[in-house]
């Protein structure tokens, strides 16, 4: 039997979830559970010309389609791989007259498929896209205009000599789309750059402390195991990021998805205490909470809008000032001090300020190792980015330790062969190398890294950007 393959999962009913997945065997940490290519998908608008519409990776340079001069491929492979599905979107594209949003061709995608293999269930899919969830019964107001601008475009766009369907069935796609798109990322996994539906991963029920997570790795999904996972136990993901109260997910998740968490986490407000976190000795009253907590609220507000202009310098400013406030009164394990710190970390490593850039990387470190399940992603992604910065600041030991600590959490959430752990292999390879210099004579190790300074610029952090780390699922906020 092939690793990660369907026999390792079957369907059932979850009490009060309908249906869910079960496993069918014992699992471990890092184990892939299955793998699945995507039914469709689609690059998103805004990055139409910088992403290979087959394989989803960054490039530099493009091959257009000379037909149509919409689709971008790496090469003569990609273009070719993708003309089974590219084959009615370029001549709709050429008749409708110009380019639709990515819902319509996402939509569009999935029906042209329906038409060329039917309804039923394709290979290896355990249950058919007509019969994911569609939720449109749920729309608010908003949702049902949005769904209607989308379905008249559609309409435009839906070539006459294809085959036509109910405007029920449209619905129903686009339904699916809202609540089961599922966000891809670049080749590294640092930008979300495409939405696609995946049947089988749409059967996976939320937990907000799941037993499994999601990775997109060279043009498919991987389901992995986070931790020892009993055969007839039943597989979860988490949708959302685990960091907030526990009202405050059941809220997102209601808003988003159109259901009322029962998790143990959000029964029992697991590490509620945490994120609401004051300081002990002494003890702040509630009044000064209340203050500090609307305070905070209102910097990131003023963080946010000054990030959007590329105030850098102002985003620093405000951060320091605020954390200074928040310190008598709010735990490290605090949400509003835990954010201040990320932002202040990302943006310092940016501007190179990586000393204090550092400093305050390590703290939020030490708060999220008592938050996070000990294999998130998000917690080994921002523990790597700690370590690199406090690298970069000279911290080698401390920077090392890191490093260590983001490769063993990687190698379980993304596996051994995934482009970001094999940079993050490499790194902890130097890094060892140059700890051990540095404790042989610290004196020539630090010549040494002046010198390979000097020169070799060291590579310089991505501008920090507004956008969140890419959501597991593809939703309008």
């Amino acid at each position: 039997m092939t690793v990660g393959s369907m026999e390792n999962v079957e369907v059932f009913t979850a009490e009060g979830k309908g249906r869910g997945l079960k496993a069918t065997k014992e699992f471990w940490a890092a184990d892939v559970i299955f793998a699945e290519r995507a039914y469709s998908a689609v690059v998103f608008d805004s990055l139409v010309n910088f992403v290979c519409h087959t394989c989803f990776k960054r490039q530099e340079k493009l091959h257009r389609c000379g037909q149509c001069k919409f689709a971008h491929y790496c090469d003569r492979t990609c273009q070719k791989d993708a003309w089974l599905n590219h084959k009615h979107e370029c001549s709709a594209i050429k008749r409708y007259g110009k380019v639709p949003n990515e819902n319509v061709r996402l939509a569009a995608r999935i029906m042209w498929r329906v038409e060329r293999e039917g309804t039923g269930l394709t290979e290896g899919c355990l249950v058919s896209v007509d019969e994911l969830q569609n939720h449109v019964e749920h729309f608010g107001e908003e949702e049902q205009k949005e769904l209607r601008v989308d379905v008249d475009t559609f309409l435009q766009y839906w070539p006459p000599q294809s085959q036509q369907f109910s405007m029920q069935y449209i619905s129903h796609i686009f339904g699916v789309i809202n609540c089961n798109g599922f966000t891809l990322s670049d080749q590294r996994g640092l930008q979300a750059v495409g939405v696609g539906i995946f049947p089988n991963l749409g059967l996976v029920n939320h937990d907000c402390w799941p037993n499994c997570t999601v990775i997109f790795n060279n043009g498919k999904i991987e389901l992995r195991a986070l931790g020892k996972i009993s055969e007839g136990e039943e597989l979860t993901v988490s949708y959302i990021d685990f960091l907030n109260v526990s009202e405050e997910r059941k809220k997102q998740l209601k808003k988003q998805y159109y259901f009322d968490c029962t998790c143990e986490h959000c029964q029992k407000g697991l590490k509620d205490d945490l994120f609401l976190g004051v300081k002990e000795n002494p003890k702040p009253s509630q009044e000064v909470v209340k203050e500090m907590t609307q305070f905070s609220k209102d910097t990131l507000e003023k963080i946010d809008k000054a990030r959007s202009e590329g105030l850098y310098h102002e985003v620093v400013k405000l951060c320091r000032e605020c954390l200074e406030k928040q310190e008598p009164v709010f735990a490290d394990t605090n949400l509003y001090t835990l954010r201040m710190l990320s932002v202040v970390s990302e943006v310092l490593s940016y501007l190179q300020a990586f000393e204090e850039a550092a400093h305050y990387a390590r703290r939020m470190v030490d708060g999220y190792m008592k938050l996070y399940h000990p294999n998130n992603a998000q917690l080994g992604m921002a523990v790597m980015r700690a370590g690199l910065t406090n690298w970069h600041a000279g911290n080698i030991e401390v920077g090392h330790g890191m490093i260590c600590k983001a490769y063993a959490i990687l190698l379980v959430t993304h596996g051994p062969s995934h482009p970001i752990t094999k940079d993050l292999e490499a790194m902890r390879v130097q890094t060892e190398m140059e700890l051990r210099m540095f404790r042989q004579n610290e004196f020539m190790y630090h010549k040494m890294r002046e010198a390979a300074l000097t020169n070799q610029p060291m590579q310089v952090m991505a501008e920090p950007s507004n956008e969140p780390a890419p959501a597991l699922f593809h939703k309008k906020q």
